[in-house]
């Protein structure tokens, strides 16, 4: 389900759950969990990778669309963690974007240093208006961070989905390189960069990424109690069991 690859001090964390790399309970559990205790193990820097062809589909509609209240509360509470955990790393995380990563994947990337994407027909966004899903308030402002204000505004509203080149373009990520170089460059762009005077690329990456840490400050309560407000709103739940419906009609 994930994949732990040692590159000397870099670890790369492998999405592996098959088939899509969906975001469920447990996987998110781990991840979670390899993240925050890395630093303490030696390790100077991340890279989150996927398969050949996808990073992540984003969450697991199908076995969420299950949990009730308290178990989904549950798991928002995980996933939240884990944003915090890429966001507030001590070391430098880089998304290798091995394929499509839309809404959770997205989300996963967007908290990382760097994003290296496979070039191509790849797609990658926030597209959670398009399934009848309200985006909490941080992971917008990490969009917006990445792309600007209103650009934004309008991928969110919108529900868009870039190519790769767009993608690029726009800024929500970093670099092109073809899909079997995508994991190779996202290691190469840590060893760079691991390479550089410590003292100085730690206080000055923190200094940089302070307004990043700053939205994992807020309370969360509210945002939590909106959230599941919404995920479990009648429209919501309508387009969500409209969405599992698709989704099975493909296998």
């Amino acid at each position: 389900m994930l994949e732990r690859i040692e590159h000397g001090p870099i670890l790369e964390l492998q999405l592996a759950r098959k088939p899509v790399n969906a975001l469920n309970p447990a996987l998110i559990a781990l991840l979670r969990q390899a993240i925050e205790q890395a630093p303490s193990q030696g390790i100077e820097g991340i890279v989150l990778s996927g398969s050949p062809g996808v990073f992540s589909a984003g969450l697991d509609v199908p076995a969420l669309v299950k949990l009730d209240r308290r178990q989904m509360s549950a798991f928002w509470s995980d996933f939240s963690a884990t944003m915090r955990a890429i966001a507030c790393s001590p070391v430098p995380t880089v998304a290798a974007i091995t394929g499509h990563s839309p809404a959770g994947g997205a989300v996963l990337a967007i908290w990382c240093d760097y994003r290296v994407m496979a070039e191509g027909e790849f797609r990658i966004g926030l597209n959670e208006t398009q399934v009848g899903l309200a985006i909490p308030p941080p992971i917008i402002a990490g969009l917006q961070r990445l792309v600007g204000p209103f650009r934004g505004e309008r991928l969110v509203a919108e529900g868009s989905m870039l190519d790769a080149g767009q993608a690029l373009a726009c800024g929500m990520v970093d670099q092109l390189v073809p899909l079997a170089s995508v994991t190779e460059t996202a290691v190469g762009w840590l060893q760079r960069h691991l390479a550089l005077p410590r003292h100085a690329f730690t206080a000055n990456r923190t200094a940089a990424r302070r307004d990043l840490v700053q939205l994992f400050e807020e309370p969360t309560p509210r945002i939590l109690d909106d959230f599941l407000d919404g995920w479990f709103g009648p429209q919501t739940q309508t387009a969500l069991q409209a969405l599992v419906a698709q989704l099975q009609a493909k296998h």
